[in-house]
Protein backbone atom coordinates (compact mmCIF):
# COMPACT_ATOMS: atom_id res chain seq x y z
CA UNK A 1 0.00 0.00 0.00
CA UNK A 2 1.23 3.29 -1.25
CA UNK A 3 0.25 6.85 -1.56
CA UNK A 4 -0.75 7.58 -5.34
CA UNK A 5 1.81 9.53 -7.47
CA UNK A 6 1.88 13.35 -8.12
CA UNK A 7 0.22 12.38 -11.70
CA UNK A 8 -2.69 10.93 -10.14
CA UNK A 9 -2.84 13.39 -7.56
CA UNK A 10 -3.20 16.37 -9.75
CA UNK A 11 -5.83 14.62 -12.05
CA UNK A 12 -7.99 14.14 -8.65
CA UNK A 13 -7.40 18.02 -7.16
CA UNK A 14 -9.20 18.85 -10.72
CA UNK A 15 -11.73 16.74 -9.82
CA UNK A 16 -12.29 18.38 -6.10
CA UNK A 17 -12.14 21.94 -7.91
CA UNK A 18 -15.33 20.77 -10.41
CA UNK A 19 -16.97 19.27 -7.53
CA UNK A 20 -16.88 22.40 -5.27
CA UNK A 21 -17.68 24.09 -8.88
CA UNK A 22 -21.07 22.11 -8.89
CA UNK A 23 -22.12 22.50 -4.73
CA UNK A 24 -20.42 19.74 -3.23
CA UNK A 25 -19.08 20.90 0.34
CA UNK A 26 -16.22 18.97 2.06
CA UNK A 27 -12.95 19.23 3.56
CA UNK A 28 -10.08 20.20 0.88
CA UNK A 29 -7.20 17.72 2.64
CA UNK A 30 -7.72 13.76 1.20
CA UNK A 31 -4.98 11.10 0.95
CA UNK A 32 -5.21 8.66 -1.51
CA UNK A 33 -3.36 5.20 -1.46
CA UNK A 34 -2.74 2.72 -3.97
CA UNK A 35 -3.38 -0.61 -3.18
CA UNK A 36 -3.98 -4.43 -4.40
CA UNK A 37 -6.47 -6.58 -4.44
CA UNK A 38 -4.81 -8.77 -1.81
CA UNK A 39 -4.52 -5.44 0.45
CA UNK A 40 -8.29 -4.85 0.15
CA UNK A 41 -9.34 -8.73 0.88
CA UNK A 42 -6.94 -7.62 4.29
CA UNK A 43 -8.47 -4.44 4.83
CA UNK A 44 -12.15 -5.10 4.71
CA UNK A 45 -12.56 -7.43 8.11
CA UNK A 46 -11.81 -3.95 9.57
CA UNK A 47 -13.87 -1.80 7.83
CA UNK A 48 -11.04 -0.49 5.78
CA UNK A 49 -9.48 1.16 8.99
CA UNK A 50 -6.00 0.31 8.82
CA UNK A 51 -5.55 1.23 12.58
CA UNK A 52 -8.37 -0.64 14.16
CA UNK A 53 -7.96 -3.44 16.90
CA UNK A 54 -7.01 -6.80 16.08
CA UNK A 55 -8.96 -10.20 16.66
CA UNK A 56 -9.48 -13.23 15.71
CA UNK A 57 -12.56 -13.26 13.40
CA UNK A 58 -10.76 -10.69 11.21
CA UNK A 59 -7.69 -13.42 10.16
CA UNK A 60 -10.80 -16.11 9.96
CA UNK A 61 -12.66 -13.16 7.10
CA UNK A 62 -8.90 -12.94 5.65
CA UNK A 63 -8.62 -16.62 4.67
CA UNK A 64 -12.07 -17.08 3.91
CA UNK A 65 -11.83 -14.00 1.29
CA UNK A 66 -8.49 -14.96 0.23
CA UNK A 67 -9.92 -18.53 -0.81
CA UNK A 68 -12.57 -17.39 -2.46
CA UNK A 69 -10.31 -14.74 -4.28
CA UNK A 70 -8.99 -18.14 -5.49
CA UNK A 71 -11.94 -19.14 -7.05
CA UNK A 72 -13.70 -16.07 -7.93
CA UNK A 73 -10.83 -13.49 -8.75
CA UNK A 74 -12.60 -10.00 -8.74
CA UNK A 75 -11.39 -6.37 -9.47
CA UNK A 76 -13.04 -3.87 -6.55
CA UNK A 77 -13.02 0.07 -7.82
CA UNK A 78 -12.61 1.88 -4.73
CA UNK A 79 -12.98 2.41 -0.81
CA UNK A 80 -13.68 5.39 1.04
CA UNK A 81 -13.35 5.75 4.86
CA UNK A 82 -14.81 8.54 7.23
CA UNK A 83 -12.22 10.01 8.75
CA UNK A 84 -10.02 12.88 9.11
CA UNK A 85 -8.58 13.66 6.55
CA UNK A 86 -11.05 11.40 4.50
CA UNK A 87 -8.57 8.42 2.96
CA UNK A 88 -9.94 6.30 -0.16
CA UNK A 89 -7.89 3.68 -1.87
CA UNK A 90 -7.59 2.56 -5.08
CA UNK A 91 -6.61 -0.60 -7.04
CA UNK A 92 -3.09 -1.01 -8.64
CA UNK A 93 -4.26 -1.20 -12.30
CA UNK A 94 -6.91 1.87 -12.56
CA UNK A 95 -6.33 3.90 -15.89
CA UNK A 96 -6.28 7.61 -15.89
CA UNK A 97 -10.29 8.04 -17.18
CA UNK A 98 -11.34 5.23 -14.47
CA UNK A 99 -9.71 7.05 -11.72
CA UNK A 100 -11.80 10.69 -12.52
CA UNK A 101 -14.95 8.54 -12.68
CA UNK A 102 -14.17 6.67 -9.21
CA UNK A 103 -12.35 10.20 -7.54
CA UNK A 104 -16.14 11.33 -8.55
CA UNK A 105 -17.96 8.73 -7.08
CA UNK A 106 -15.29 9.22 -3.60
CA UNK A 107 -16.02 12.83 -3.41
CA UNK A 108 -19.78 12.00 -3.41
CA UNK A 109 -19.31 9.84 -0.48
CA UNK A 110 -17.21 11.99 1.31
CA UNK A 111 -19.46 14.82 0.48
CA UNK A 112 -22.11 12.50 1.99
CA UNK A 113 -19.78 11.73 5.36
CA UNK A 114 -19.43 15.30 6.38
CA UNK A 115 -23.03 16.89 5.92
CA UNK A 116 -25.01 14.06 7.00
CA UNK A 117 -26.57 14.73 10.08
CA UNK A 118 -26.62 11.02 10.87
CA UNK A 119 -22.57 11.60 10.70
CA UNK A 120 -22.83 14.25 13.04
CA UNK A 121 -21.07 12.32 15.77
CA UNK A 122 -17.85 11.50 13.55
CA UNK A 123 -17.04 15.05 12.49
CA UNK A 124 -15.27 16.32 15.61
CA UNK A 125 -11.97 13.63 15.40
CA UNK A 126 -10.32 11.42 13.40
CA UNK A 127 -11.29 7.90 14.19
CA UNK A 128 -7.83 6.51 12.21
CA UNK A 129 -6.26 8.25 15.14
CA UNK A 130 -8.26 6.87 17.83
CA UNK A 131 -8.50 3.49 16.64
CA UNK A 132 -4.66 3.32 16.83
CA UNK A 133 -4.47 3.84 19.92
CA UNK A 134 -7.54 1.46 20.94
CA UNK A 135 -5.05 -0.78 19.12
CA UNK A 136 -1.76 -0.39 21.31
CA UNK A 137 -4.02 -0.73 24.48
CA UNK A 138 -5.57 -3.94 23.52
CA UNK A 139 -2.29 -5.29 22.28
CA UNK A 140 -0.84 -3.96 25.53
CA UNK A 141 -4.12 -5.56 27.47
CA UNK A 142 -3.37 -8.95 25.63
CA UNK A 143 0.28 -9.28 26.87
CA UNK A 144 -1.15 -8.71 30.27
CA UNK A 145 -4.35 -10.83 30.33
CA UNK A 146 -3.94 -13.50 27.45
CA UNK A 147 -7.16 -15.31 26.21
CA UNK A 148 -9.15 -12.86 28.36
CA UNK A 149 -9.20 -9.86 26.57
CA UNK A 150 -10.56 -11.83 23.40
CA UNK A 151 -12.73 -13.46 25.48
CA UNK A 152 -14.57 -9.91 26.78
CA UNK A 153 -14.54 -8.71 23.50
CA UNK A 154 -16.33 -11.47 21.81
CA UNK A 155 -19.06 -10.96 24.73
CA UNK A 156 -19.17 -7.20 23.65
CA UNK A 157 -19.68 -7.50 20.04
CA UNK A 158 -22.35 -9.91 20.99
CA UNK A 159 -24.36 -6.88 21.80
CA UNK A 160 -22.66 -4.00 19.82
CA UNK A 161 -25.52 -3.62 17.49
CA UNK A 162 -27.99 -2.62 20.27
CA UNK A 163 -25.74 0.67 21.23
CA UNK A 164 -27.64 3.97 22.16
CA UNK A 165 -26.69 5.45 18.40
CA UNK A 166 -29.70 7.49 18.39
CA UNK A 167 -29.42 8.80 22.24
CA UNK A 168 -25.60 9.70 21.24
CA UNK A 169 -26.99 11.27 17.94
CA UNK A 170 -29.94 13.45 19.82
CA UNK A 171 -27.41 14.72 22.56
CA UNK A 172 -25.17 16.67 19.65
CA UNK A 173 -28.53 17.35 17.63
CA UNK A 174 -30.27 19.25 20.68
CA UNK A 175 -28.00 21.82 22.48
CA UNK A 176 -27.79 22.40 25.72
CA UNK A 177 -30.73 24.62 26.73
CA UNK A 178 -30.63 27.35 30.10
CA UNK A 179 -32.80 26.35 32.89
CA UNK A 180 -34.90 29.36 31.99
CA UNK A 181 -35.24 28.11 28.14
CA UNK A 182 -36.43 24.67 29.67
CA UNK A 183 -38.77 26.48 31.90
CA UNK A 184 -40.22 28.16 28.70
CA UNK A 185 -40.71 24.80 26.86
CA UNK A 186 -42.13 23.19 29.76
CA UNK A 187 -44.44 25.79 30.49
CA UNK A 188 -46.00 25.65 27.03
CA UNK A 189 -45.27 21.63 26.11
CA UNK A 190 -45.80 19.75 29.20
CA UNK A 191 -47.76 22.19 31.58
CA UNK A 192 -50.70 23.83 29.61
CA UNK A 193 -51.14 20.64 27.47
CA UNK A 194 -50.69 17.57 29.72
CA UNK A 195 -50.66 18.48 32.88
CA UNK A 196 -53.70 21.39 32.81
CA UNK A 197 -55.33 20.39 29.22
CA UNK A 198 -56.30 23.72 28.16
CA UNK A 199 -58.43 24.33 25.08
CA UNK A 200 -57.10 25.77 22.26
CA UNK A 201 -58.58 29.00 22.38
CA UNK A 202 -56.87 29.39 26.01
CA UNK A 203 -53.48 27.64 24.86
CA UNK A 204 -53.15 30.80 22.34
CA UNK A 205 -54.06 33.04 24.55
CA UNK A 206 -51.31 32.58 26.86
CA UNK A 207 -48.78 32.12 23.84
CA UNK A 208 -50.15 36.08 23.67
CA UNK A 209 -49.52 36.95 27.16
CA UNK A 210 -46.45 35.95 26.99
CA UNK A 211 -45.39 37.68 23.82
CA UNK A 212 -46.92 40.62 24.96
CA UNK A 213 -44.42 40.53 28.36
CA UNK A 214 -41.75 40.08 25.74
CA UNK A 215 -42.44 43.22 23.47
CA UNK A 216 -42.77 45.47 27.23
CA UNK A 217 -40.57 43.74 29.72
CA UNK A 218 -37.82 42.37 27.03
CA UNK A 219 -35.31 40.79 28.86
CA UNK A 220 -37.40 40.31 31.75
CA UNK A 221 -39.90 38.86 30.32
CA UNK A 222 -39.92 35.49 31.54
CA UNK A 223 -39.22 36.42 35.24
CA UNK A 224 -42.28 38.59 35.36
CA UNK A 225 -44.14 35.83 33.31
CA UNK A 226 -43.56 33.39 35.26
CA UNK A 227 -44.07 35.31 38.43
CA UNK A 228 -47.48 35.79 37.63
CA UNK A 229 -47.94 32.00 36.68
CA UNK A 230 -46.46 30.85 40.05
CA UNK A 231 -49.44 32.97 41.71
CA UNK A 232 -51.99 31.20 39.60
CA UNK A 233 -50.42 27.83 39.38
CA UNK A 234 -48.67 27.53 42.98
CA UNK A 235 -47.81 24.09 41.93
CA UNK A 236 -46.10 25.33 39.02
CA UNK A 237 -42.17 25.05 40.26
CA UNK A 238 -42.24 21.58 42.00
CA UNK A 239 -43.79 19.78 38.74
CA UNK A 240 -40.61 21.82 36.57
CA UNK A 241 -38.26 20.61 38.93
CA UNK A 242 -39.80 16.81 39.15
CA UNK A 243 -40.00 16.96 35.11
CA UNK A 244 -36.52 18.15 35.18
CA UNK A 245 -35.42 15.29 37.40
CA UNK A 246 -37.14 13.08 35.04
CA UNK A 247 -35.51 14.39 32.20
CA UNK A 248 -32.00 14.24 32.81
CA UNK A 249 -31.93 10.79 33.45
CA UNK A 250 -30.48 9.41 30.31
CA UNK A 251 -31.46 5.87 28.74
CA UNK A 252 -28.23 4.09 28.22
CA UNK A 253 -27.73 0.65 26.43
CA UNK A 254 -26.35 -2.57 27.27
CA UNK A 255 -22.91 -1.98 27.16
CA UNK A 256 -22.90 1.06 28.72
CA UNK A 257 -24.72 -0.07 31.92
CA UNK A 258 -22.10 -2.63 32.19
CA UNK A 259 -19.44 -0.18 32.67
CA UNK A 260 -20.84 2.20 34.62
CA UNK A 261 -22.68 -0.45 37.04
CA UNK A 262 -21.30 -4.08 36.78
CA UNK A 263 -20.06 -5.09 40.20
CA UNK A 264 -18.03 -7.64 38.41
CA UNK A 265 -16.41 -5.15 35.97
CA UNK A 266 -15.96 -2.63 38.94
CA UNK A 267 -13.87 -5.13 40.96
CA UNK A 268 -10.34 -3.37 40.82
CA UNK A 269 -8.53 -6.52 39.64
CA UNK A 270 -11.23 -6.97 36.61
CA UNK A 271 -11.11 -2.00 35.96
CA UNK A 272 -9.25 -3.43 32.99
CA UNK A 273 -12.44 -4.79 31.03
CA UNK A 274 -13.71 -1.36 31.05
CA UNK A 275 -11.40 0.24 28.06
CA UNK A 276 -12.31 -2.47 26.18
CA UNK A 277 -15.40 -2.56 26.48
CA UNK A 278 -15.53 1.73 25.70
CA UNK A 279 -13.69 0.48 22.57
CA UNK A 280 -16.41 -1.74 21.63
CA UNK A 281 -18.54 0.14 22.03
CA UNK A 282 -17.38 3.71 20.74
CA UNK A 283 -16.40 1.45 17.62
CA UNK A 284 -20.00 0.48 16.91
CA UNK A 285 -21.17 4.07 16.98
CA UNK A 286 -19.07 5.48 14.68
CA UNK A 287 -20.20 2.53 12.18
CA UNK A 288 -24.11 2.94 12.66
CA UNK A 289 -24.63 5.51 10.53
CA UNK A 290 -23.11 3.77 7.24
CA UNK A 291 -25.19 0.72 7.94
CA UNK A 292 -28.16 2.90 8.43
CA UNK A 293 -27.14 5.19 5.12
CA UNK A 294 -26.23 2.60 2.30
CA UNK A 295 -28.72 3.11 -0.18
CA UNK A 296 -28.70 7.32 0.17
CA UNK A 297 -24.86 7.36 0.56
CA UNK A 298 -24.19 4.62 -2.14
CA UNK A 299 -27.12 6.81 -4.51
CA UNK A 300 -25.70 10.11 -4.22
CA UNK A 301 -22.04 9.22 -4.66
CA UNK A 302 -23.55 7.28 -8.04
CA UNK A 303 -25.63 10.38 -8.75
CA UNK A 304 -22.28 12.73 -8.86
CA UNK A 305 -20.07 10.60 -10.29
CA UNK A 306 -22.17 10.78 -13.46
CA UNK A 307 -22.91 13.86 -13.11
CA UNK A 308 -19.44 15.41 -13.11
CA UNK A 309 -17.83 12.52 -15.35
CA UNK A 310 -19.72 13.22 -18.15
CA UNK A 311 -18.98 17.21 -18.19
CA UNK A 312 -15.68 16.55 -17.69
CA UNK A 313 -13.51 17.31 -20.66
CA UNK A 314 -11.23 14.74 -19.79
CA UNK A 315 -12.96 11.47 -20.35
CA UNK A 316 -12.66 12.05 -24.43
CA UNK A 317 -12.48 9.09 -26.12
CA UNK A 318 -13.44 6.78 -23.12
CA UNK A 319 -17.55 7.58 -23.33
CA UNK A 320 -17.93 3.77 -24.35
CA UNK A 321 -15.43 2.54 -21.54
CA UNK A 322 -17.57 4.62 -18.40
CA UNK A 323 -21.27 3.56 -19.82
CA UNK A 324 -19.93 -0.39 -19.68
CA UNK A 325 -18.34 0.94 -15.97
CA UNK A 326 -21.40 2.57 -15.31
CA UNK A 327 -23.90 0.36 -16.38
CA UNK A 328 -22.31 -2.58 -13.98
CA UNK A 329 -22.50 -0.28 -11.08
CA UNK A 330 -25.58 1.23 -11.61
CA UNK A 331 -28.20 -1.01 -13.19
CA UNK A 332 -31.45 -1.59 -11.86
CA UNK A 333 -32.20 -5.66 -11.32
CA UNK A 334 -35.52 -6.75 -11.75
CA UNK A 335 -35.15 -8.88 -8.79
CA UNK A 336 -33.22 -7.84 -5.76
CA UNK A 337 -32.15 -5.02 -4.38
CA UNK A 338 -28.83 -2.74 -5.79
CA UNK A 339 -28.66 0.61 -3.62
CA UNK A 340 -26.42 2.40 -6.05
CA UNK A 341 -28.99 2.00 -8.47
CA UNK A 342 -32.30 2.46 -6.73
CA UNK A 343 -30.56 5.46 -4.44
CA UNK A 344 -28.92 7.23 -7.54
CA UNK A 345 -32.69 6.87 -9.50
CA UNK A 346 -34.18 8.08 -6.71
CA UNK A 347 -32.25 11.15 -6.80
CA UNK A 348 -32.52 12.36 -10.08
CA UNK A 349 -36.07 11.66 -9.64
CA UNK A 350 -36.45 13.82 -6.71
CA UNK A 351 -34.40 16.37 -8.12
CA UNK A 352 -36.62 17.14 -11.00
CA UNK A 353 -39.95 16.53 -8.79
CA UNK A 354 -37.92 19.84 -6.90
CA UNK A 355 -37.60 21.44 -10.05
CA UNK A 356 -41.39 20.81 -11.58
CA UNK A 357 -42.58 21.76 -8.20
CA UNK A 358 -44.34 18.60 -7.79
CA UNK A 359 -43.84 18.55 -4.03
CA UNK A 360 -46.16 21.30 -3.39
CA UNK A 361 -49.40 20.87 -2.04
CA UNK A 362 -51.36 21.58 -5.32
CA UNK A 363 -49.78 18.36 -7.28
CA UNK A 364 -50.48 16.33 -4.03
CA UNK A 365 -54.30 16.95 -4.69
CA UNK A 366 -53.77 15.99 -8.45
CA UNK A 367 -55.22 12.40 -8.74
CA UNK A 368 -55.17 11.92 -12.55
CA UNK A 369 -51.92 10.22 -14.12
CA UNK A 370 -52.12 12.19 -17.06
CA UNK A 371 -52.32 15.46 -15.40
CA UNK A 372 -49.59 14.31 -12.90
CA UNK A 373 -47.24 13.52 -15.46
CA UNK A 374 -47.59 16.88 -17.02
CA UNK A 375 -47.30 19.11 -13.88
CA UNK A 376 -44.56 22.07 -14.13
CA UNK A 377 -44.45 24.94 -12.26
CA UNK A 378 -41.13 25.51 -13.37
CA UNK A 379 -39.88 25.63 -9.42
CA UNK A 380 -36.07 25.37 -10.42
CA UNK A 381 -35.22 23.79 -7.17
CA UNK A 382 -34.40 20.36 -7.60
CA UNK A 383 -30.84 20.93 -6.62
CA UNK A 384 -31.59 22.66 -3.35
CA UNK A 385 -34.30 19.97 -2.72
CA UNK A 386 -31.74 17.00 -3.38
CA UNK A 387 -29.11 18.54 -0.91
CA UNK A 388 -31.64 19.47 1.95
CA UNK A 389 -32.97 15.62 1.32
CA UNK A 390 -28.83 14.48 1.76
CA UNK A 391 -28.41 16.17 4.90
CA UNK A 392 -31.49 15.55 7.03
CA UNK A 393 -32.27 11.48 5.67
CA UNK A 394 -31.63 8.34 6.62
CA UNK A 395 -32.51 5.16 4.02
CA UNK A 396 -35.47 4.09 6.36
CA UNK A 397 -36.82 8.33 6.44
CA UNK A 398 -35.45 8.55 2.80
CA UNK A 399 -37.55 5.30 1.31
CA UNK A 400 -40.79 5.91 3.94
CA UNK A 401 -41.35 9.57 2.37
CA UNK A 402 -39.96 9.61 -1.34
CA UNK A 403 -40.63 6.08 -2.92
CA UNK A 404 -44.17 6.50 -4.41
CA UNK A 405 -45.94 5.16 -6.90
CA UNK A 406 -45.22 7.61 -9.85
CA UNK A 407 -41.24 6.60 -8.97
CA UNK A 408 -42.09 2.99 -9.71
CA UNK A 409 -44.14 3.56 -12.68
CA UNK A 410 -41.35 5.67 -14.02
CA UNK A 411 -39.12 2.81 -13.40
CA UNK A 412 -41.29 0.21 -13.85
CA UNK A 413 -40.31 -1.42 -10.64
CA UNK A 414 -42.41 -4.59 -9.23
CA UNK A 415 -42.32 -7.09 -6.06
CA UNK A 416 -41.26 -10.47 -7.67
CA UNK A 417 -42.54 -13.37 -6.24
CA UNK A 418 -40.52 -17.02 -6.31
CA UNK A 419 -42.30 -20.54 -6.76
CA UNK A 420 -41.49 -23.86 -7.66
CA UNK A 421 -42.55 -24.94 -10.67
CA UNK A 422 -43.36 -29.03 -10.29
CA UNK A 423 -43.47 -30.04 -13.60
CA UNK A 424 -40.62 -28.73 -14.44
CA UNK A 425 -38.47 -28.95 -10.93
CA UNK A 426 -37.02 -25.54 -11.33
CA UNK A 427 -37.91 -22.35 -9.28
CA UNK A 428 -39.88 -19.24 -11.69
CA UNK A 429 -40.02 -15.59 -10.81
CA UNK A 430 -43.52 -13.68 -11.25
CA UNK A 431 -44.55 -10.42 -10.93
CA UNK A 432 -46.17 -10.20 -7.09
CA UNK A 433 -47.11 -6.84 -7.06
CA UNK A 434 -46.51 -3.20 -8.71
CA UNK A 435 -48.43 -1.71 -5.66
CA UNK A 436 -46.10 1.24 -3.77
CA UNK A 437 -46.53 -0.40 -0.46
CA UNK A 438 -45.14 -3.78 -1.28
CA UNK A 439 -42.54 -2.70 -2.95
CA UNK A 440 -41.78 0.08 0.05
CA UNK A 441 -42.26 -2.81 2.69
CA UNK A 442 -39.80 -4.87 0.61
CA UNK A 443 -37.31 -2.54 0.99
CA UNK A 444 -37.71 -1.84 4.51
CA UNK A 445 -38.06 -5.17 5.50
CA UNK A 446 -34.14 -5.23 4.19
CA UNK A 447 -33.04 -2.38 5.75
CA UNK A 448 -30.96 -2.56 9.14
CA UNK A 449 -33.04 -2.68 12.57
CA UNK A 450 -31.01 -4.27 15.25
CA UNK A 451 -33.69 -5.17 18.24
CA UNK A 452 -35.05 -2.22 20.44
CA UNK A 453 -33.45 -3.55 23.73
CA UNK A 454 -34.05 -1.27 26.87
CA UNK A 455 -33.01 -2.16 30.41
CA UNK A 456 -35.88 -2.08 33.13
CA UNK A 457 -33.75 -1.18 36.09
CA UNK A 458 -37.21 -1.71 38.64
CA UNK A 459 -37.02 -5.53 37.81
CA UNK A 460 -33.23 -5.61 38.14
CA UNK A 461 -33.14 -6.35 41.86
CA UNK A 462 -30.00 -7.91 43.97
CA UNK A 463 -27.64 -6.82 41.26
CA UNK A 464 -29.26 -9.41 38.59
CA UNK A 465 -30.59 -7.44 35.12
CA UNK A 466 -33.76 -7.42 33.59
CA UNK A 467 -33.66 -6.58 29.94
CA UNK A 468 -36.78 -6.01 28.06
CA UNK A 469 -36.98 -6.59 24.20
CA UNK A 470 -39.37 -3.82 22.85
CA UNK A 471 -41.42 -6.26 20.42
CA UNK A 472 -41.56 -4.60 16.66
CA UNK A 473 -42.83 -7.59 15.03
CA UNK A 474 -39.58 -8.99 14.28
CA UNK A 475 -38.29 -11.75 17.22
CA UNK A 476 -35.44 -12.23 18.36
CA UNK A 477 -32.92 -14.98 16.63
CA UNK A 478 -33.11 -17.73 19.13
CA UNK A 479 -30.19 -19.70 18.34
CA UNK A 480 -27.97 -16.38 19.63
CA UNK A 481 -30.15 -16.09 22.68
CA UNK A 482 -27.84 -18.13 24.78
CA UNK A 483 -24.46 -17.11 24.37
CA UNK A 484 -25.27 -13.94 23.95
CA UNK A 485 -26.85 -13.88 27.17
CA UNK A 486 -23.90 -15.94 28.38
CA UNK A 487 -21.82 -13.35 27.83
CA UNK A 488 -23.48 -10.47 29.61
CA UNK A 489 -24.13 -12.99 32.45
CA UNK A 490 -20.06 -13.30 32.94
CA UNK A 491 -19.41 -9.20 32.32
CA UNK A 492 -22.29 -8.59 34.76
CA UNK A 493 -21.04 -11.30 37.18
CA UNK A 494 -24.64 -11.70 37.84
CA UNK A 495 -28.16 -13.48 36.67
CA UNK A 496 -29.52 -11.99 33.25
CA UNK A 497 -32.81 -11.89 32.89
CA UNK A 498 -34.60 -10.83 29.16
CA UNK A 499 -38.18 -10.40 28.49
CA UNK A 500 -39.00 -11.07 24.57
CA UNK A 501 -41.61 -11.93 22.31
CA UNK A 502 -41.91 -15.75 20.48
CA UNK A 503 -44.55 -17.47 18.32
CA UNK A 504 -45.88 -19.71 20.15
CA UNK A 505 -48.72 -22.60 19.53
CA UNK A 506 -51.72 -22.49 21.72
CA UNK A 507 -55.26 -23.07 22.02
CA UNK A 508 -56.40 -19.81 22.93
CA UNK A 509 -56.50 -16.90 20.88
CA UNK A 510 -53.80 -14.53 19.26
CA UNK A 511 -51.38 -13.19 22.57
CA UNK A 512 -51.35 -9.12 22.78
CA UNK A 513 -48.01 -8.83 21.99
CA UNK A 514 -46.33 -5.93 23.20
CA UNK A 515 -45.35 -3.44 20.77
CA UNK A 516 -43.77 0.46 21.13
CA UNK A 517 -46.52 2.80 20.87
CA UNK A 518 -47.94 3.64 17.60
CA UNK A 519 -46.71 0.14 15.53
CA UNK A 520 -49.19 -1.88 14.63
CA UNK A 521 -49.87 -5.31 15.44
CA UNK A 522 -48.40 -7.87 13.32
CA UNK A 523 -50.52 -10.96 12.25
CA UNK A 524 -49.43 -13.66 13.51
CA UNK A 525 -48.00 -16.38 10.97
CA UNK A 526 -50.94 -18.44 9.38
CA UNK A 527 -51.21 -22.05 10.58
CA UNK A 528 -51.11 -25.23 8.20
CA UNK A 529 -53.93 -26.65 7.04
CA UNK A 530 -53.47 -29.55 9.48
CA UNK A 531 -52.48 -27.55 12.31
CA UNK A 532 -55.29 -27.10 14.61
CA UNK A 533 -53.73 -25.08 17.37
CA UNK A 534 -53.78 -20.97 16.71
CA UNK A 535 -50.33 -19.53 16.04
CA UNK A 536 -49.64 -16.33 18.18
CA UNK A 537 -47.25 -13.93 20.15
CA UNK A 538 -46.14 -15.10 23.20
CA UNK A 539 -43.90 -13.24 25.94
CA UNK A 540 -41.67 -15.27 27.89
CA UNK A 541 -38.79 -14.48 29.85
CA UNK A 542 -35.19 -16.17 29.41
CA UNK A 543 -33.01 -16.34 32.40
CA UNK A 544 -29.66 -17.30 32.36
CA UNK A 545 -28.19 -18.14 36.21
CA UNK A 546 -24.75 -20.05 36.43
CA UNK A 547 -24.62 -20.49 33.14
CA UNK A 548 -27.35 -21.85 32.83
CA UNK A 549 -30.52 -20.87 30.60
CA UNK A 550 -34.29 -21.48 32.11
CA UNK A 551 -37.32 -20.00 29.84
CA UNK A 552 -40.70 -19.23 31.36
CA UNK A 553 -44.26 -17.78 29.52
CA UNK A 554 -45.37 -15.04 31.12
Amino acid sequence: MELINQHTKKIMEGCKIRALDAGLSFDDETLEYIVTNRDLIELSPKVMIPTLYDYWVHDVEVLKEKGKYELYPGNPYETVINTRPAISFYNDNNPDWLNVMIFYHVIGHIDFFQNNIFFKHTWDYDFTARALSDKRLIARLRSEKGRFVDYVIEFARSIDNVVGYHSELSMLSNPHKTKKEKRIDYYFDVFLQSEKKVSISDYIKEIEKYNGYKSRFRDAAEESFFSDIEKKHPEFETLFNKYLNKKSSKKIDVLQYLIDHSPFINKEENSWMKPVLEVIRTTSIFFQPQIRTKIMNEGWASYWHEKLFLADDRIKGHEVDFARVNAGVTAMPRVGLNPYALGMRMFYFLEEMGDKGKYSYDFQKIKDANERQEFDAHKGKGQEFIFNIRENFCDFTFINTFLDQDFMTRNKLFVAGKRLNKERMVYEYFVKSKKVNDYRKMIIDVLYHPPYIEIDETKSKNGSLYLNHLFEGKPLVNEYIANTMMGIEYLLGAPVHLETSEVTLSAAGPAAPFLLPGIPVPPPPQPDEAQEQIISWQRVLYTMDKKKLTKKKL
